[in-house]
């Protein structure tokens, strides 16, 4: 699209939730709108106040604007990465797109792979993480980030921060008014997200967070049907059926369920891999694969999803080391042991793993390598072809943060910042993107954006994690009276969890002949791989999920036409 003066053109993907306020605001000033068109709206805000129109959109986005005047082209990225956007530099000058197979084909070379990248996922399940991707060269537009592109000296573009979530604490800032605050700017998120022409769903997990969003549309709109969709993993300990029927029950909903097999994911995984575009973490991604599956089969085009809920909310463990290291370090030693205390009181936890994630938290790189490998987790892998690696210079270390001294007292904050653009949240995005698209469905996220980030992590870091050690403490407070209790209750994370050592293990046969292709890749060495994967489906080896990320890269990398 194009604006009326000719001076802007632009290729956007993605939704600006709140477009009608702002085109009322620039209504209000003479512009004047030919269409109802989220898109003009996007371009006359750019127009208006370029770059600082950002943080006042809600939504995900990609886009890029030429100007013809200053005779720049600037590619734009959402907050959070919610929409995808990649890169790459050139003798000739950049190219960028939504997937990296054009990339390839713009480039004209055959595609290397990045051989950190590799390691770093295979040996310690990191990808996502930062702008390097699989593939040499290719580089992803980081959350929050533009590249703005001089059309006179291309080549020296650099990629620049609009957006970095602040942990600075608010002060005067009392728990009831955060509740508040939270439940207003939820419901607020929520009533945007609903904002469409087209059938739309929930995706149902279970949980607390797809579960109050479920909540939250049915105490906005009493009388509008709701349908939902969910994974169940019947007959296994991560099924959440019983959770998903009781908000079904609660809210009226049509409810919609899915149960996937080991013989389903055989069938479906070449797609699945072609789909994602890059290897990814578990088989947790099939699930929601085909809850969208299931979304499209029933003629629903929109989903609202719950993803961002942990890292905004200190959910998953509860961070107990960042929030320890917190208390350590404003000299509160005995109500760090206390938290300690109290967090191990619950399912699957303990005083001792509470003390275990201070340690993973602090330790220089050195002990944490020994601590590792004390756990029987190497940092060089027998079935890696290690003097290869290092003459190409990988570095065989776990990707990790420093401790930034500007967040001593809010290390919970520090690493949940982290945890929305940098490590954590771009990868589970990246999951939900791809899979929705490929059944032509658009995966909403209301918990994702600037003003909920803002806003929650501007609290004290008890508000999200109690003393008690309850994970999510002012949104489960904020959902009291919408949300059933024993859901606010729960103290387990599940979500789309599947069975996947029975899965793999059931499919033994086939999984060898996957890992057979690891013949092709260099610096793998598929006898010994083969040679493990049978004695741990022989049980004289412990299952390690690195069986899963060996049969993702293996297929993966068969399918890319790697040199």
């Amino acid at each position: 699209m194009q604006t009326a003066d000719g001076r802007f053109t632009i290729v956007f993907n993605g939704e600006i939730y709140n477009y009608k306020e702002l085109r009322d605001e620039l209504s209000a000033v003479g512009y004047v709108f030919s269409s109802a068109s989220d898109t003009e709206v996007l371009l006359a805000v750019w127009a208006e106040w370029g770059r600082s129109c950002l943080v006042r959109l809600e939504g995900m986005f990609a886009f890029v604007i030429y100007d013809r005047e200053k005779h720049t082209v600037t590619v734009v990225r959402d907050a959070f990465g919610i929409k995808p956007l990649f890169y790459a530099q050139t003798e000739n000058g950049v190219l960028f797109a939504s997937e990296q197979n054009a990339l390839q084909v713009l480039d004209c070379r055959p595609p290397k792979p990045d051989l950190q990248r590799a390691y770093d996922y295979l040996v310690h399940g990191d990808y996502d993480s930062q702008e390097r991707t699989f593939i040499e060269g290719v580089r992803h537009l980081l959350p929050g980030t533009l590249l703005e592109v001089d059309l006179f000296s291309p080549i020296v573009a650099r990629p620049s921060v609009w957006w970095r979530a602040s942990i600075k604490e608010r002060s005067q800032w009392a728990f009831d008014e955060a509740v508040e605050a939270v439940r207003e700017q939820f419901l607020h998120n929520i009533r945007l997200h609903l904002r469409s022409d087209v059938p739309w769903g929930v995706a149902l997990s279970g949980g607390v967070d797809s579960s109050a969003i479920a909540c939250a549309v049915r105490h906005l709109e009493p009388d509008i049907p709701i349908h939902t969709f969910s994974y169940v993993a019947r007959g296994s300990e991560v099924s959440e059926e019983g959770w998903v029927d009781m908000i079904n029950q609660h809210i009226g909903a049509v409810a919609h369920k899915m149960v996937a097999s080991p013989d389903e994911l055989v069938r479906d995984l070449e797609s699945l891999i072609v789909v994602q575009g890059e290897p990814f973490g578990s088989t947790s991604i099939y699930a929601q694969y085909r809850v969208f599956q299931l979304a499209k089969e029933n003629g629903v085009t929109v989903t609202l999803d719950g993803q961002g809920a942990d890292e905004l909310l200190a959910g998953y463990w509860g961070y107990p080391g960042e929030r320890m290291l917190s208390l350590l370090e404003e000299g509160r030693i005995l109500d760090a042991h206390r938290f300690a205390r109290n967090w191990g009181c619950s399912p699957q936890r303990s005083y001792r793993k509470a003390w275990m994630y201070l340690a993973r938290s602090v330790l220089p790189d050195e002990l944490y390598e020994r601590s590792r490998r004390w756990l029987g987790r190497h940092f060089r892998p027998d079935w890696m072809n290690v003097p290869m690696l290092a003459e190409t210079g990988v570095v065989f270390r776990e990707p990790r943060a420093s401790l930034s001294r500007s967040a001593q007292g809010r290390r919970v904050m520090e690493q949940l910042a982290r945890s929305l653009q940098i490590r954590g949240l771009p990868a589970l995005l990246r999951h939900g993107d791809r899979n929705s698209m490929a059944f032509s469905l658009e995966s909403r996220v209301p918990f994702l954006t600037i003003g909920m980030a803002e806003l929650l992590l501007s609290m004290p870091e008890e508000y999200l994690i109690s003393n008690e050690g309850e994970t999510k403490h002012v949104f489960r407070a904020a959902m009291r009276g919408i949300v059933p209790d024993p859901i606010l209750d729960r103290k387990d994370k599940i979500g789309f969890a599947t069975p996947e050592k029975q899965w793999i293990f059931a499919s033994a046969p086939k999984v060898r002949e996957w890992l057979q292709e690891t013949g092709e890749i260099a610096f793998l060495k598929r006898d010994e791989l083969l040679r493990r994967f049978d004695a741990i489906c022989e049980g004289r080896l412990p299952f390690t999920w690195q069986v899963w990320r060996w049969i993702n890269y293996a297929m993966w990398h068969a399918r890319q036409n790697i040199s």
